[in-house]
């Protein structure tokens, strides 16, 4: 699953860049019967809104579906991380230190 997720991650990076956010991570999991591509996307000077979530789903829905690098049936869940936000990454932890240091 973690070569379906840098995929999509090489995949949809610039056009979440070009609509002004970062993509903060991607995830495909399964939880039960089900499958979730799950794109958590985040911004530099503020916070992530329904309305952001709408726009990159809208933009990404149609590119996934034509590149179809995922063969099973899946729900696709654009987010923000949140207050209680998953640090998988490098660029995560370094990102958070550098936060945690400004105060």
């Amino acid at each position: 699953m973690a070569n379906i997720e840098t995929k999509v991650q090489e995949l949809l990076n610039d056009i979440i860049v070009n609509l002004g956010y970062d993509l903060y991570d991607v995830i495909y999991v399964k939880e039960g019967k089900d499958f979730y591509l799950k794109i958590i996307i985040d911004k530099q000077n503020g916070s992530i809104g329904i309305e952001d979530c709408e726009k990159v789903n809208n933009s990404i829905n149609d590119v996934l579906d034509e590149k179809d690098l995922i063969k099973e049936q899946y729900y696709l869940e654009v987010s923000s991380p949140g207050l209680e936000r998953l640090l998988r990454k490098e660029k995560h932890f370094i990102s958070h230190i550098r936060t945690k240091s400004s105060y």
